[in-house]
């Protein structure tokens, strides 16, 4: 697979996604909000006992609108200072008290204040969301480019006013504060000494100073708790609003449709951008910046300085780390991480210079503040498509990592510089539309810049598109792709002419970081992809030498067994999965992560601006009830059901995919015995079934405690009726961990001898001499004594028994023997073998000839080669091997 490929799938499902919700939500621009609205109405008609048109009409248009402002907290809480009640005199204990009680009074009643004041603003944000929700309903499309101004500049407000971003965090902090000191009031009450001395009245109202203070700490603690609440609720509802008129917005014109009047404008807007540069305000802003950011400047001037002497050896590394790239010895991942790394640092020098050019210009006034913002976004831009560029070079990631295709990478190395010099000046311009001086402007000068840019885009897009299509016309999802691409742009371009420039801007904002995001996945799912692609060339290299040395084995044990006379397994059931299984299933998954990734970040980008995406949302299947008391039961949503589908999808897919990822990326790194990956690969496919099934059944409102019922039956089932069944798994665990059996031992249990050809989680499978199959419980081998002939050592004893004729040489017949041993190749040399006399018998001298043997089989071959060579031998010597002698003794003999 190519870049080209990956990237037409993921763009063309994108645009198409993005093409499918923009015409769902201009079908239903307001119907995210509909299930508040009719609630918001049928209240409305409740309380006011008339039609909501007469309710809405009259005060809506007198009240003014709401400025939820609320600024952070000017000063901190007040600390308790309590006396030394060893130290301090009883009247200054009583003298500090009193003045902490004030402190803490006014405290509280600061605070109430605030609280006061926030729900004051929340409450008429509330009515004031409410009944503009409503108005927008009954409006529906028909608002005209004034209003939509109006609705700008109301978000604007509402962007601009709102919550200080630490006062929760402060609020927060004076809790935790308060909370403390109510504990150690309650300690220090607890401490001193109430006496009964003439000076009970003064230790008296020490201690209603100290109830007095802990009252009015609780009172403060329960006060920043509402405060909290409202301040939290407060910011919730601004978002809100701020979305609520985000998405109104979108479908609405916001400018007039180009006519003359726009060229006229056009020509103001560029007198009006020439006269910003006088030089009097540049050297200013520079001064003024040079001051404030001068570390920074001199630190990012420093880095360029460096990055651009170091550019020619950063194009020498990159050239370098290709060349082992398809090489089994010696390619590493890392060489593809250095190179991305080299790839960074090339595109760095132009960042650089944009972002030193926005700190100099940061501090002047909007004007040049606009252009420091515009500076910051093209750093962004070039460090996005330079990056592409270093990627499409000659030599660099696309061509000898990725192996994409060589049309693509020229015509990307052709375009971008093209794409670069017309975006990067368009980036640094279109902030100054939206100062102050600038607005008056956006809608000529603005589109102007909009119609550049899109234009620049469909151009690109067709480039690109007909250097993928080269070799490819007949494909019909790329023409498609090549359609969407180049038409996108200038359908949007057609909508900005019209007055929908807002709506245009925003999409093609989106779209362009999209499209950045797929570009960043994809590269993601390449390094990936090369990850595991030098993993399985190395993997097949390990299991082709593997295979060669087991084929080797296999051929010397079958010629054992075939003198031995003994049968043995043909094959054994070694648990490793085939290359081509592990090959498709972890490109499979790394698949999947990345789509997963894509798809969430594509669906966060454009929920916020697609009604349409929030529908599931808002539609509710069922109700679950929560075990609080007057809790609200918790909703079931159609996202929700969606949601849980796609846990499910998730779970099945990466079980199904996890095992070949688990032996490219983690098994086959580690030294382990067979059987074992295969056992972590169980295990792990369990646990995630286990966590997919947790996971679904929460997210579709199943809760625990309605399922501990099914938990308990299941396990007196388990209990009773599969206990069996449950020991041999979980000894079928053990064997496959602890391993006192591997595959091919040769092993006896229960008067059974054979080698071990299969391990499985409920049975073992053994092939004995006989060359039958013996299927035996795991539970067997764990409960019952078992005998592993070649666990650690196969190295095996035999013990020949020899006799002798009385008279014989005794240490003649003792080198006889041992010469016999030392001159066959089955015998090992360590141990040595050894030669005994072990008894006298009735009509012989016993020899025991003690030997070990490399492999069980060699018994039977062994025994039959010691015992003709002891015969020979012994007859050659002359010694003899006497046999049992009878003498029958006759006393009577029977008359015929």
């Amino acid at each position: 697979m190519n870049l080209c490929r990956l990237l037409s799938q993921c763009w063309f499902r994108s645009i198409c996604l993005a093409w499918t919700v923009i015409v769902c939500g201009a079908a239903l621009p307001a119907y995210a909000q509909q299930n508040d609205e009719d609630s918001v109405a049928e209240t409305a008609e409740e309380d006011a006992g008339e039609p909501v048109e007469e309710k809405e009409e009259e005060p809506e248009e007198a009240r003014p609108a709401v400025q939820p402002e609320l600024e952070a907290e000017a000063e901190s809480l007040p600390k308790i200072e309590l006396p030394d009640t060893e130290t301090a005199d009883i009247r200054q204990q009583i003298q500090t008290l009193r003045a902490s009680l004030d402190q803490r009074l006014v405290a509280v009643a600061s605070t109430r204040d605030r609280l006061a004041y926030a729900e004051s603003l929340l409450n008429r944000l509330q009515d004031e969301y409410n009944s503009f929700e409503l108005r927008l309903e009954k409006a529906g499309l028909n608002l005209t480019g004034d209003y939509a101004n109006l609705l700008k500049q109301r978000l604007a407000r509402l962007q601009r006013q709102g919550i200080a971003k630490n006062l929760i965090g402060d609020i927060e902090n004076q809790l935790s504060t308060a909370r403390e000191e109510q504990l150690r009031l309650e300690e220090f009450e607890a401490v001193i000494d109430p006496g009964d001395d003439a000076r009970d009245q003064l230790r008296s109202q020490r201690a209603s100073l100290i109830r007095q203070l802990h009252k009015a700490v609780t009172e403060h603690i329960q006060a920043l708790n509402d405060y909290f609440s409202a301040v939290s609720t407060l910011q919730e509802r601004v978002e809100a609003y701020q979305v609520l008129l985000q998405q109104r917005l979108f479908w609405l014109p916001s400018a007039p449709v180009v006519g003359t009047d726009t060229l006229k404008d056009l020509f103001n807007a560029v007198a009006w951008f020439a006269q910003q540069f006088r030089l009097a305000p540049l050297k200013e802003t520079l001064g003024t910046s040079a001051r404030e950011h001068g570390g920074s400047i001199a630190f990012l001037a420093i880095l360029l300085a460096l990055l651009l002497i170091k550019r020619p050896t950063f194009k020498r590394n990159l050239r370098a780390n290709s060349r082992y790239v398809g090489n089994v010895g010696r390619d590493r991942i890392e060489h593809t991480l250095y190179a991305v790394a080299n790839s960074v640092l090339l595109a760095f020098p132009g960042v650089l210079v944009f972002a030193v050019a926005a700190l100099l210009l940061e501090e002047g006034n909007d004007f040049f503040s606009a252009l420091s913002n515009g500076l910051a976004a093209a750093a962004l831009v070039t460090l996005l498509l330079t990056m592409i560029h270093n990627v499409a070079r000659e030599g660099g990631l696309g061509d000898a990592h990725f192996n994409w295709h060589a049309n693509s990478l020229r015509a990307l190395r052709r375009e971008l510089p093209f794409l670069l010099a017309v975006i990067i000046p368009i980036t640094v311009i279109m902030p100054t539309t939206a100062t102050p001086g600038g607005a008056e402007f956006e809608h000529s000068l603005g589109r102007l810049l909009f119609t550049t840019a899109s234009i620049a885009l469909s151009i690109f897009a067709h480039r690109i598109m007909s250097a993928v299509r080269a070799d490819r016309l007949q494909r019909k999802r790329l023409l498609a792709l090549h359609v969407l691409a180049v038409a996108t742009p200038l359908l949007l371009l057609v909508a900005s002419l019209l007055g929908y420039h807002y709506t245009a801007l925003e999409l093609e904002r989106n779209l362009f970081i999209s499209i950045c995001w797929i570009a960043f996945n994809a590269m993601l799912f390449y390094i990936g992809l090369r990850a595991l692609s030098v993993r399985e060339r190395r993997l097949t290299l390990v299991r082709l030498r593997e295979h060669r040395e087991a084929e080797r084995k296999l051929a010397e044990t079958r010629e054992a067994a075939e003198s031995s006379g003994e049968g043995v397994p043909q094959t054994l059931d070694m648990p490793k999965m085939d290359l081509k299984d592990i090959n498709q299933q972890s490109t499979s998954l790394l698949r999947i992560l990345v789509s997963v990734i894509v798809i969430t970040g594509l669906w966060l980008l454009w929920a916020s601006l697609i009604p349409a995406l929030q529908l599931f949302d808002n539609i509710t299947l069922w109700t679950i009830a929560t075990d609080l008391d007057g809790g609200d039961p918790l909703p079931i949503t159609l996202g929700d059901l969606l949601l849980a589908l796609f846990v499910g999808i998730g779970t099945v897919l990466a079980v199904r995919n996890l095992p070949g990822t688990l032996e490219v990326m983690a098994l086959s790194r580690m030294n382990l015995e067979p059987g074992t990956g295969y056992a972590i690969t169980t295990l792990t496919t369990y646990t995630l079934v286990l966590v997919g099934v947790v996971v679904f059944l929460g997210v579709i409102g199943v809760q625990w405690s309605k399922l501990q019922w099914l938990v308990a039956a299941l396990g007196v089932g388990l209990g009773f009726g599969l206990q069996e069944i449950v020991a041999n798994f979980v000894s079928g665990i053990i064997l496959l961990f602890e391993r006192p059996i591997r595959v091919g031992d040769t092993v006896t249990i229960g008067g059974i001898t054979g080698t071990v050809s299969r391990i499985r989680i409920r049975a073992t499978t053994l092939v004995d001499w006989d060359r039958k199959e013996q299927i035996i419980p795991n539970k067997t081998f764990v409960t019952e004594d078992l005998t592993n002939w070649t666990l650690s050592d196969s190295i095996t004893r035999v013990i020949l028994p020899v006799g002798v004729a009385y008279g014989s040489d005794l240490d003649r017949v003792q080198e006889l023997l041992t010469e016999i041993a030392l001159n066959n190749e089955r015998v090992v040399d360590d141990p040595a073998p050894a030669v005994f006399c072990v008894g006298l018998g009735d009509s012989r001298i016993d020899f025991e000839l003690r030997v070990f043997v490399k492999d069980p089989l060699d018994i039977m071959p062994l025994s039959h080669e010691i015992n003709a060579a002891v015969t020979r031998t012994l007859h050659e010597a002359g010694i003899q091997i006497p046999f049992p002698q009878r003498d029958i003794h006759v006393r009577t003999i029977a008359d015929e």
